[in-house]
């Protein structure tokens, strides 16, 4: 039986992503900020998860999942899908850096925290989402979509100190595309997806253990076309929900 911390579970792909594991028959940590959604999801099967409110950008959660994996019995696969994402055009500071704290701030804390655990305790998996976003910047998402290619790039720099360290630590980098969330509940994004669409895929490349995954593939091919568009060309590409 496989062990999962979900770091991240209390909403969207990160509690579909651990209702499907818990059908699967692993066991999970439910970690997240809000304590009656944590002991909701426990209530679905109690013999199966074990649960931690953790705030990422708190300098005590690495001892609350020290806490967490402990009572699981161990960790297999840590998956961290806790973030926050704002559309923000007007450049409020207050958001700007919000998002800064929890994507970049608490994310490093909290995947070094498991990569220290995983090189301790003879390896693992180190499962990330990080976003379509982290390809070229959004104007109206600044430090959503700068923080989205932080940790694209901290999870390839990982990888390599894991080879690098002969350490059995491996890595998934989950990409989805624009998902129905709370991140883009006033907007008019094409081809929304459902969280439960995107926690079976994910689910599947973590069975598989894929090293990297965009979801879906249209998504994968916007992606491409992206990547292609000169960057003085993208600086003048009027992006922008339609809310």
């Amino acid at each position: 039986m496989k062990r999962i911390v979900i770091m991240g579970a209390t909403s969207g792909i990160g509690l579909e992503t651990a209702k499907r594991c818990i059908a699967a028959g692993w066991r999970v940590g439910a970690a997240g900020r809000r304590s009656e959604e944590l002991e909701r999801l426990r209530g679905l099967a109690p013999q199966q998860v074990e649960t931690e409110a953790i705030d990422v950008t708190d300098d005590a959660a690495p001892a609350a999942l020290e806490r967490l994996i402990e009572r699981l019995g161990g960790m297999d696969v840590y998956f961290h899908v806790a973030g926050v994402g704002s559309q923000n055009p007007q450049l409020d500071p207050t958001v700007e850096l919000h998002t800064v704290r929890t994507n970049v701030e608490g994310f490093t804390r909290m995947t070094t925290a498991a990569y220290g655990y995983f090189a301790a305790h003879g390896g693992g998996r180190i499962a990330v989402v990080s976003s379509i976003a982290g390809t070229r910047g959004l104007g109206v998402a600044a430090a959503y979509s700068a923080s989205k290619r932080f940790q694209n790039t901290y999870i390839d720099s990982l990888a390599q100190l894991a080879r690098m360290q002969g350490s059995k630590i491996r890595f998934t980098d989950i990409r989805p595309g624009f998902v129905a969330t709370a991140l883009l509940r006033n907007a008019d994004y094409p081809m929304l997806m459902r969280p439960e669409k995107v926690a079976e895929t994910l689910f599947r490349a973590l069975e598989c253990g894929k090293r990297r995954i965009v979801i879906d593939h249209r998504y994968a091919l916007l992606v491409r076309l992206w990547r292609l568009i000169p960057q003085g060309v993208w600086e003048r590409l009027p992006i922008r929900s339609r809310d």
